[in-house]
């Protein structure tokens, strides 16, 4: 019963705080004396500390307490093919460092050190807790390994005991999640998926990729690669049978940035990349011409594209929401968002519905932090405090 009350004044600090001691027993239930010690024990464990005197009001001053933000950091990061982005919290999520490091440049050494060097660079105030790596891939389980990604993906990166490896180099707690889970994870807490505890997100950029998250929890499948919806059987497109298993196959194929490039083009859109062809198109649309006609007509095939995977993955899955994100549907924003939602009402029993994503920044390394801070929480608000109980 002591650790639940402590975990219990924690999150009220984290939440509500700072706090006075009478306002901690209101809003926890506890009694003065109870709530007195709580806090003292809290302090003696480095967890709570005082922040000064309430005054100007009626009654006696009281003390205000805090959550101690020192007390743990976690580092995120974001790793691709020629970049590691890397942001550092302490406890109340409160970013105290960021660094990004250009892969491009010179011959990547060691794995390990690569991580340590881009953590370094972000110069974290204390020792870490935990660190959370987001990739464009995801690790097995079952063997341990990063799948769905090559070496060419991500060099160095598909080695035996992964997870083990990165843990003793960079001396703590490691997770190697997948880039556009942490995204959905992002969008749950923060984002557009706030209200709703099924939901699928679709991150549609040059490549594809989603996530699910059913019951309110990620679900990352058997083999760790549940939303790689890029290497989904699509009709009219090659299969992995045809191009391999990393080959240029399914869903990848229809609706990739390259192929909503190529597909805009022979609508008249003419654009150095996807991202600006579909700019260009949105704002083609709005005219009255025929070169407006041909656009709008592109922009329904590419909604009609998108919308064709995400029926098959509502027909299996029945969320309520489908989140949007990705370099496509923030050049498309709400005319493209309108035209899927409509055409994937067409094709699906159910009708979910179709938001674009609410967040800004960099959503993987939101993601990673929120995974972070939420199971060194869970840590210290409630593991280590049962075991001084």
């Amino acid at each position: 019963m002591r650790a639940i009350n402590e975990g219990r004044a924690l999150r009220v600090l984290l939440e509500r705080g700072p706090l006075t001691r009478p306002e901690i027993g209101e809003l926890t239930g506890l009694s003065k004396p109870t709530a007195f010690q709580l806090l003292a024990r809290l302090q003696e464990a480095g967890l709570v500390v005082a922040d000064g005197i309430r005054a100007g009001q009626p009654g006696p001053t009281a003390e205000i307490y805090r959550i101690n933000p020192d007390s743990a950091h976690v580092a995120a990061l974001d790793v691709t093919h020629d970049r590691i982005s890397v942001q550092i919290a302490d406890l109340t999520g409160t970013i105290r460092g960021e660094h990004t490091v250009d892969l491009t440049e010179g011959t990547p050494g060691p794995l390990v050190d690569r991580l340590a060097s881009a953590i370094a660079g972000a110069t974290p105030p204390v020792p870490l807790r935990r660190i959370v790596i987001g990739v464009q891939g995801a690790v097995d389980p079952t063997t341990g390994l990063l799948s769905y990604a090559t070496d060419e993906d991500l060099p160095g990166w598909r080695i035996p005991d992964l997870l083990p490896t990165l843990r003793e180099g960079l001396g703590t707690e490691v997770d190697v999640e997948n880039d556009v889970n942490l995204v959905a994870l992002a969008e749950q807490a923060h984002g557009a998926a706030t209200d709703h505890p099924d939901f699928v997100l679709l991150w549609a950029d040059e490549g594809l990729g989603s996530a699910l998250v059913i019951g309110g929890r990620l679900h990352r499948g058997f083999f760790g690669g549940a939303g790689e919806v890029g290497y989904m059987p699509t009709p009219g497109v090659a299969t992995a049978r045809d191009g391999g298993r990393f080959g240029h196959h399914g869903y990848q194929a229809l609706v990739g940035g390259p192929a909503v490039h190529d597909l805009l083009r022979t609508y008249g859109v003419e654009a150095p990349d996807f991202r600006r062809a579909m700019t260009a198109a949105v704002a083609l649309s709005q005219g009255t011409d025929r070169a407006a006609e041909e656009a709008r007509a592109g922009l329904r095939l590419v909604a009609s594209r998108l919308a064709v995977g995400l029926a098959a993955i509502a027909s299996v899955v029945d969320p309520g929401l489908v989140v949007l994100t990705g370099g496509l549907p923030v050049a498309g924003g709400e005319l493209l968002r309108d035209l899927v939602e409509r055409e994937l009402h067409a094709l699906a029993h159910s009708r979910p519905q179709v938001r674009l994503s609410a967040l800004e920044g960099n959503p993987v390394l939101a993601g990673a932090l929120e995974l972070g801070l939420t199971s060194v929480r869970e840590e210290l608000f409630e593991g280590v405090l049962v075991s001084r109980s």
